[in-house]
């Protein structure tokens, strides 16, 4: 059907589509102080729109809203259909508190009173 539709009409069409994922994506990447939206995320990697960044490598933070999610390491980055493809190497899941390096027991009381 795209194939008898005007140019002008297929690239309105297709910039429509970007800005309805964007705005219907939380997910953003933060990479230094340069923010941008997720277009699609999948388990290897995740999109961005083309025209707003040539190009992303290194590592990155991705945020769903306000909440961390990962800290991720883009190994590649190309250009495809409009939307850049950023494979990841590694996400590491962003926690809010240093890992403990012992045992905590369970049966251990949550806080001690102070002596008076």
């Amino acid at each position: 059907m795209t194939d008898y539709l005007p140019e002008a009409v297929r690239a309105g069409l297709e910039e429509a589509r970007r800005r309805d994922l964007r705005r219907r994506s939380r997910l953003r990447v933060v990479a230094g102080d340069a923010v941008y939206p997720v277009l699609r995320y999948w388990e290897a990697g995740f999109s961005l729109d083309a025209d707003q960044v040539a190009g992303l490598r290194g590592l990155v933070d991705l945020y769903d809203g306000t909440r961390h999610l990962y800290q991720c390491l883009i190994v590649a980055s190309e250009v495809e259909a409009g939307e850049l493809i950023c494979v990841m190497k590694r996400a590491t899941a962003a926690h809010d508190q240093a890992p403990l390096d012992y045992v905590r027991d369970e049966t251990a009381p949550a806080g001690y009173l102070p002596r008076r």
